[in-house]
């Protein structure tokens, strides 16, 4: 299947198996536009800071057109069961892979932009099946892998309104229908976003809350005497270095999410029309936001990171997934504080990501049980550092079972 057209889908509730196989000619296609790149120019030494270095594209590209194998990829997300369902009009792609472990913990796991459920590639084994991983097989889940709406293969959507409520709507309905009364939730990016808002919503549900990032929670102005007088040395130290870090982001890199959120359609031509353009806004994020050094390699494999480029390019889902960006901004309750949320909740703050949370402001409006501060590994935490993720997310939940919240 190469995409996923929702104005073809079945209307009703049913969940259908999906096998991805995509056209050779399609493959055809993107190594003939490889061929007939048109490269800009460049200044002189200037590294990263314009953009997507040149030399390193070309590199890069080279790479994805002789070397990088697409239908070895494509095997690999084939051993995962992978299905598609139709939800309040948008048909949702999802792998649902059950442990062998029979009391093993349902958990669904949500990915952000520019990502997908390949994110998850190095994490799944430990967590279904973690006997096999020599871990405790109590630690075991059945994980639940859903694509955003709008996002690769549960994409494009095919009406306005997906914001990040809207998606945790339409996965409570996804877990109702799959036969999970009682799970937790796990996400980064737009699927912290969204896994929070799913224990928000729907406490009862929902078990626990893990997440690598935590929307809303670090510094956005700069603090006085008074603020910092209050807190702990370390707790002073994260302020002003969250501080500086907004700052940063403010100036230096926030402008694909201000595209994004004012003309996502006029964004979509370039890179729906252009694989390397496609590539070179996607790869700059794996750049960027990872603990890396020179390159995104230094902190993600390569060929999974070109794997999840191709979930975008062969989609065409550049711009239905740039749209959940537009349409928080323009959402009735963009720019209010966000709601409280009595749900157990786990952070992970891997040193290297966006934005450094603190705790002071977390516990605001979350019901903070577990916090674990790492020194290394960035935004996309289960791709650079699997192991770290996967106990941490273990040790939540074991934690849970082990002392229920009252």
């Amino acid at each position: 299947m190469t995409s996923v057209n929702p104005s073809s889908a079945p209307s009703d509730d049913s969940v259908h198996p999906f096998r991805l196989h995509i056209p050779q000619e399609e493959l055809t296609d993107l190594h003939e536009r490889l061929d007939r790149t048109r490269w800009p120019d460049e200044l002189p030494g200037v590294g990263w800071e314009y953009g997507v270095p040149r030399g390193y594209l070309r590199e890069l590209v080279r790479y994805w057109r002789h070397e990088y194998d697409w239908r070895a990829a494509e095997a690999r997300l084939n051993t995962w069961p992978q299905f598609t369902t139709t939800i309040d009009g948008a048909l949702i792609h999802f792998a649902h892979i059950r442990s062998p472990e029979p009391d093993a913990t349902p958990l669904l796991m949500t990915h952000g932009w520019p990502g997908s459920f390949v994110e998850f590639t190095e994490v799944v084994g430990p967590l279904t099946d973690p006997r096999a991983h020599g871990c405790d097989p109590a630690n075991a889940f059945h994980l639940v892998l859903p694509s955003i709406p709008g996002f690769g293969l549960s994409g494009p959507t095919p009406e306005t309104g997906w914001e990040f409520r809207r998606v945790a709507g339409a996965f409570a309905e996804l877990m109702r229908r799959l036969g999970h009364q009682r799970y937790g939730v796990q996400g980064g990016d737009w699927g912290a976003a969204i896994s929070r808002e799913l224990g928000r919503t729907l406490p009862d549900q929902v078990i626990g809350v893990h997440l690598n990032l935590l929307p809303n929670s670090g510094a956005t102005h700069e603090p006085d005497a008074r603020e910092l007088d209050a807190l702990s040395p370390h707790e002073r130290k994260r302020t002003l270095a969250s501080w500086e870090r907004f700052q940063e982001w403010c100036r230096e890199r926030q402008g694909y999410a201000d595209v994004q959120s004012t003309r996502p359609q006029t964004l979509a031509y370039g890179l729906t029309d252009s694989p390397v353009g496609q590539l070179a806004w996607i790869t700059e994020k794996f750049k960027e936001w990872t603990d890396s050094r020179d390159r995104p390699e230094d902190a993600v494999d390569r060929d999974v990171m070109l794997t999840n480029v191709m979930l975008y390019w062969l989609t065409g889902t550049a711009g239905s997934s740039a749209r959940i960006y537009y349409e928080r901004a323009h959402a009735d309750y963009w720019g209010t504080p966000p709601g409280p949320s009595t749900a157990p909740t786990a952070v992970a703050d891997f040193a290297h990501d966006n934005f450094i949370p603190l705790r002071h402001i977390a516990d605001r409006t979350n019901n903070i049980v577990q916090w674990t501060e790492y020194d290394r590994g960035g935004h996309f935490a289960a791709m650079e550092q699997p192991d770290l993720l996967v106990d941490d997310v273990r040790r939540f939940f074991r934690k849970l079972r082990e002392t229920p919240p009252r």
